[in-house]
């Protein structure tokens, strides 16, 4: 279990501040698996998790929905067979938070 897992994420609004990039180097090394991906603009963290079929990708999919909804903050989710692909960003703010960290730490801990 990560320390940033264990953060409590803050209320994000569009007038929110962005991640220096001190912080983007800082938050990475507690997940380094993830990749950052500009689309649009727009920084996001994205992984790519693998799975032994679809119902496992699937029953992975609706553990990072739990825990999407219980922090009120949702990514984009791709479920294919024996894949997920898992990307956070804070729509309202179109970049990146300390939010999108602390969960992107929860999800790895999900696929633990």
């Amino acid at each position: 279990m990560s320390d940033l897992s264990q953060q409590q994420c803050e209320a994000c609004s569009w007038d929110a501040p962005h991640v220096t990039e001190a912080e983007i180097s800082e938050y990475r090394q507690a997940i380094p698996e993830w990749q950052i991906v500009e689309r649009d603009g727009i920084m996001q963290l994205e992984r790519v998790f693998t799975f032994r079929n679809f119902k496992q990708a699937l029953a992975f999919t609706n553990r990072v929905g739990e825990i999407a909804e219980a922090a009120g903050h949702h990514p984009a989710l791709l479920t294919e067979w024996g894949k997920v692909t898992v990307t956070w960003w804070s729509h309202e703010m179109k970049g990146l938070h300390k939010n999108d960290f602390i969960l992107a730490a929860r999800t790895d801990e999900v696929a633990e």
